[in-house]
């Protein structure tokens, strides 16, 4: 989920909620909050705790808390406030930029875990942190710490994440991490999207997975196909995650602003590529959808 700010770039908590809700009507059946898409590294650890509060009091699906940093002191205070503030579980990614060793990656996500008595999604993004976590280091987890239960997978390696899948403890998920990667691994075994598209796409995201489900492969393709579009539009070179999402809310009529520095604000420009994006997933109009 994106973080809304106002004009002046301040965390807007009214804006939160209505998206909150908005999400859990359109297809959504859990939210991320202070994730990488919330813009979790510009969020001070006041504005995190209150905005978990906030979205968590207002809707009754899930709420997974964005905990992890690169620091694991901080990564554990911020896994306890996330748990006082109401979460129902916590995403903790790999330490990034200082690049620790896969004995350091084991000690950091097994010492936030014990912090807390939530469930801990993994999060492995090699491609924003540096560091892949090793398969080795996954299935540990899994087994040995016992509030670890799933894995949100950005790896972009989808043999790797079968041979996972097939070794992990029984009960142990595999979520994609990337919506582009999602049907690949649902073939694969992973039961999920941890989504950006979500924003504007949440209910077809939702039929490529139910049609896998029931198996309807062909369904699966052809809805995957028409999603395609907003899955090279939500993060790229120029406009890189959330700047699209963003833009995306906009266009649907959602308040939620622009991006924090270093990354927005987002020209113009880019709205009209996302209304173009929205209009061709759905020939009906969408701007100044309402909000529930």
């Amino acid at each position: 989920m994106v973080t809304p700010f106002d004009d002046e770039l301040r965390l807007d908590v009214d804006a939160a909620v209505e998206l909150a809700r908005w999400l859990a009507d359109h297809g959504s059946d859990g939210l991320v909050v202070c994730g990488t898409t919330g813009e979790a590294p510009v969020l001070d650890d006041a504005e995190r705790a209150e905005l978990l509060r906030a979205v968590a009091e207002s809707v009754t699906i899930p709420v997974i808390a964005g905990t992890g940093t690169n620091d694991t002191r901080h990564s554990v205070a911020l896994t306890r406030a996330a748990e006082q503030a109401g979460a129902d579980a916590v995403l903790v990614v790999t330490p990034y930029y200082n690049r620790p060793s896969q004995a350091g990656i084991f000690d950091h996500f097994a010492a936030v875990s014990a912090a807390t008595r939530l469930p801990v999604v993994l999060y492995d993004i090699p491609a924003r942190t540096g560091r892949r976590v090793a398969a080795e280091v996954v299935l540990r987890l899994a087994r040995e710490v016992p509030n670890v239960v799933a894995l949100k997978d950005a790896a972009g390696d989808v043999a790797g994440s079968a041979r996972l899948a097939a070794a992990a403890p029984a009960g142990f998920e595999l979520y994609s991490g990337d919506d582009a990667q999602t049907l690949p691994l649902l073939a694969v075994g992973a039961v999920g999207v941890i989504s950006v598209a979500s924003h504007w796409a949440g209910r077809e995201l939702g039929e490529v997975i139910a049609s896998f489900e029931r198996g309807d492969v062909v369904g699966a393709r052809r809805a995957n196909a028409r999603l395609i579009e907003s899955f090279d539009f939500e993060s790229t070179e120029e406009f890189p995650n959330p700047l699209p999402a963003k833009a995306a809310c906009r266009v649907l009529g959602l308040r939620v602003g622009q991006c924090r520095a270093p990354l927005g604000p987002a020209p113009r420009l880019l709205d009209e590529r996302a209304a173009e994006v929205l209009a061709a997933l759905r020939p009906a109009p969408v701007a100044g959808a309402s909000v529930a």
